[in-house]
């Protein structure tokens, strides 16, 4: 590597440092937390959600590892038998509440977390606002642009503030690739190739859930692709301005070859590769059959059942306001998961093969490739983190609970806007497929569309 790069490498380093041990870049929403607070020093939790996000990531392990910071003050869900199971496994010693505002009212805690179902995020997420709470929403955000103004909405009148949990962000190899683009390794950033596989055991699981109805998780572009639209936003650092793309079922759903309700009880689950057996795991029987009765969901849904109504294969062009262009595909019946990444620089590319589920090969590191023009190709290592998502749930949760207030050098914090760019492209996405036309992200909502720098 040229001199220029390793001096360029040294600055930035040196700067990130002085950021690290000041509060130049603490993110307002870490601010607007306060967690002073109560006099007890504890930061009082309600959730509402009580699914499997709920009760592990934001429930029993938040008690596990912050249970001198925190307590939860009040657990909500429609199902009142998950709820009473919830309480049990989280080890939370709370009041339930099937009344969502009566809990609120009851309860008065100082952060509500939301993790239900998509589609119903925004509905408790006002109500938070709109009581006086700040909020940690599971992403996505939400589902669509009306509910996404509303939102932004309730959130400038409210004087409170949300939070959205982009785990994602904090993974060591993701913040490599942030921190090797801002101090310009590859030059100007022009163009982007993201290609993302979901295996046919994670991502067949999309299909069994209630994410399969557009009406309830807006379609993969929205649920699953807001992890991956974040992360474009964040690495380009420019807001993304228009956006075309394609869609079609033609593997799940309709097109099987046969179906049933449920796994449970099917006919053909000895020719199916896709049967799958819930009763072999006791958190998650205990969850959703044990309280079917109460709201007829069925968590090991048929994957080609009829009323599939989302996209299983996608491709999306991005245009940025800086100019920059992203091709982006989601593949969900794939043999392996993960991601193929390459950023596209006037001085070079920077590449990543990144392997997340696959039985055959274990590593306890990534790998990033930078390729200089005219230049050799670093190998650049980047160990795994501990904890889920390669090591950022933990880095994010610590950011949650533990220091709200810890300085944020890398941006990985993010709060409404974020969140809203975030989904804003993947409806422009899904509202594209349906009408076969391009989408401007300024006609979505009234966010004004923020052009940064490209690179270094």
């Amino acid at each position: 590597m040229s001199h220029s790069s390793n001096q360029s490498r040294r600055d930035f380093i040196a700067m990130s440092g002085s950021f690290l041990a000041g509060s130049f870049f603490i993110h307002p929403v870490a601010q607007a937390l306060d967690l002073v607070g109560p006099k007890d020093g504890k930061m009082k939790l309600a959730l509402v959600g009580t699914g499997i996000r709920g009760t592990t990531m934001f429930g029993r392990d938040v008690l596990r590892s912050y249970g001198e910071l925190v307590e939860f003050v009040g657990l909500s869900d429609i199902n009142p038998g998950r709820l009473a199971y919830a309480k049990k496994f989280i080890g939370a010693n709370c009041p339930v509440f099937t009344d969502f505002d009566q809990m609120l009212k009851e309860a008065k805690p100082d952060v509500l977390i939301v993790t239900t179902m998509d589609s119903t995020h925004h509905e408790f997420i006002i109500k938070g606002l709109d009581a006086g709470i700040h909020v940690i929403s599971e992403k996505p955000m939400t589902t669509d642009e009306f509910k996404c103004q509303d939102i932004l909405d309730a959130e400038r009148k409210s004087g409170k503030k949300l939070i959205v949990t982009f785990n994602y962000r904090y993974s060591p190899h993701r913040q490599k690739l942030y921190e090797l683009l801002r101090i310009g390794e590859i030059g100007e950033l022009t163009s982007v190739d993201f290609h993302w596989y979901l295996d046919v055991y994670h991502g067949a699981d999309y299909f069994r859930r209630w994410h399969r109805r557009k009406e309830f998780g807006g379609t993969l572009l929205v649920h699953k692709s807001t992890h991956h639209f974040d992360l474009l936003n964040w690495w380009i650092n420019s807001d993304p301005e228009e956006v075309f793309a394609y869609g079609s079922l033609e593997f799940y759903g309709k097109k099987g070859p046969f179906r049933h309700t449920t796994c449970r009880g099917c006919p053909h689950s000895n020719q199916c590769d896709f049967y799958w057996d819930i009763t072999k795991n006791e958190h998650l029987v205990n969850l959703y059959p044990e309280n079917e009765q109460y709201d007829g969901y069925h968590r090991d849904g048929c994957v080609f059942r009829e009323d599939v109504d989302i996209y299983d294969k996608m491709a999306v062009q991005i245009k940025y306001k800086n100019q920059v262009q992203v091709s982006y595909s989601l593949t969900t019946y794939s043999p392996y998961e993960g991601y193929r990444i390459a950023f596209n620089g006037t001085k070079g590319r920077l590449e990543a093969w990144i392997k997340e589920r696959q039985p055959w090969e274990e590593a306890d590191a990534d790998e990033i490739h930078l390729t200089t023009n005219f230049g050799e190709r670093q190998i650049i290592t980047i160990p795994h983190g501990g904890g889920g998502h390669g090591g950022g749930d933990t880095r994010l949760k610590d950011k949650l609970f533990k220091d709200p207030a810890m300085a944020d050098p890398w941006r990985q914090s993010a709060g409404s806007r974020d969140g809203a760019m975030s989904i804003l492209v993947g409806i422009a996405a899904r509202n594209s497929i349906e009408s076969g036309k391009p989408v401007k992200i300024a006609d979505l909502t009234d966010i004004e569309l923020k052009e940064s720098g490209r690179g270094g």
